[in-house]
């Protein structure tokens, strides 16, 4: 990879339904497949959150993200993949609270589906206005279809924050137009950020790097990744992460603060110094690695000590509700919110379900069967089963 330490950084989410061709794009825009979970590659779908990373090359009037050192490294670029299975509406809205920018996929011989409805509102819930749509597939359509496709896209965007997103016409498979979206990437504004409040690090994954038969001498320590959602971070600083390490007394979870050192940090596949937020990054900590495998601190925070908020079991949330169910195949309106019913929320990078107690003008108050950290002012999806299914139903902002 280039040295991106001069590059500007854009976290970018690919999002779409099932089967629409979103990983083999990824594939063709970074040279990855993100599918590695072996159940994924079993079944074909993307079950966690994929990642992969690329620098973008401007070579004269082509782009490319192939490394050339007769072209100019333009942006680093790191991309979550999201889930497009419904019964993976949670991890999706865990990608969401990580990205800056949205790829929305949309296969040109199937259309605009019920998951594509339900990723556009989340995006939409987010108020991410960098969003570039692909009309992949075109190889599988006549041209007659692809207007059709077209037009019914511009229809479902008319009126909303994708408004004037470009659309490209797109064969992942056969490699056209992917040039296309590179241009397109490189022509999204930066969002501004903020590198002077206490750091906020959102975890999405958590894991441990070291294989079987490693030597005690040569182990490393747990590793965190995620965004640098604001502040800086560097290595020897002290870490807390919240809620942190879960375990069952007495039948009841407790939760313990975890505190640690940032041995060191990863951009890619580059080690820097000191993070501001920007790009994915994974930091490499004192951790024990048995505390970091399998994902088990997903969804925590972290920041230098004593600068997060305590763990709630409360929340009270200023909502708004959509005003139909999106990802279901039948129209149905959204019921409006009733006390007593269970509601699940994404917050940060967790999901939780909890309990409404109180309902007020447009503000709820839940009891949390998950505890999380709870950050004045920021975004929150709400979601309610309908038929078996999680399906999102209104966003809101955490007031307390």
């Amino acid at each position: 990879m280039a040295n991106n330490k001069e590059l500007s950084e854009l976290n970018v989410g690919v999002v779409g339904h099932i089967d629409h061709g979103k990983t083999t794009l990824l594939a063709q825009l970074t040279g990855k497949f993100t599918d590695t979970h072996s159940e994924e590659l079993k079944r074909g779908i993307t079950i966690k959150l994929g990642y992969a990373d690329a620098t973008i090359y401007k070579c004269g009037k082509d782009y490319s993200t192939k490394e050339n050192k007769n072209c100019d490294a333009k942006r680093y670029l790191s991309f979550i993949d999201a889930p497009g299975h419904e019964m993976l509406m949670a991890t999706m809205l865990s990608g969401a609270a990580i990205i800056d920018a949205a790829i929305l996929v949309i296969a040109a011989n199937e259309g605009i589906k019920p998951q594509t409805k339900e990723h556009f509102m989340a995006l939409q819930a987010r108020k991410l206005k960098n969003i570039i749509i692909v009309q992949n597939k075109i190889d599988l359509v006549s041209k007659e279809q692809a207007l059709k496709n077209y037009k019914e896209i511009k229809a479902f965007v008319k009126g909303t924050i994708a408004e004037n997103a470009p659309i490209i016409p797109v064969s992942a498979q056969q490699q056209i137009n992917i040039d296309k979206i590179l241009e397109a990437l490189l022509n999204l504004e930066i969002p501004e950020k903020d590198t002077k409040s206490a750091p906020c690090f959102l975890i999405a994954r958590s894991f441990d790097i070291n294989k079987p038969g490693t030597t005690i001498s040569k182990l490393g320590g747990g590793v965190l990744g995620g965004i640098l959602e604001k502040g800086t971070l560097k290595v020897g600083d002290e870490i807390e992460i919240k809620p942190g390490l879960s375990s069952k007394k007495s039948h009841k979870q407790e939760y313990q603060t975890l505190t640690t050192k940032i041995l060191s940090l990863h951009k890619g596949n580059q080690n820097v110094e000191q993070i501001t937020p920007g790009a994915s990054i994974s930091i490499e900590t004192e951790l024990d690695p048995f505390l970091t495998k399998t994902d088990s601190l997903t969804g925590c925070l972290a920041s230098t000590k004593d600068n997060l908020p305590d763990i709630t079991y409360k929340v009270k949330i200023k909502y708004q509700l959509f005003p139909e169910v999106l990802g279901a195949e039948e129209k149905k309106i959204v019921d409006p919110i009733k006390t007593k019913e269970l509601l699940m929320l994404s917050v940060n990078t967790t999901i939780t379900v909890g309990t409404v107690e109180t309902i007020k003008d447009n503000e709820i108050e839940l009891a949390l069967n998950i505890p999380v950290v709870a950050i004045k002012a920021n975004n929150v999806g709400i979601a309610r089963n309908i038929n078996g299914h999680w399906r999102l139903i209104g966003f809101g902002k955490i007031v307390e």
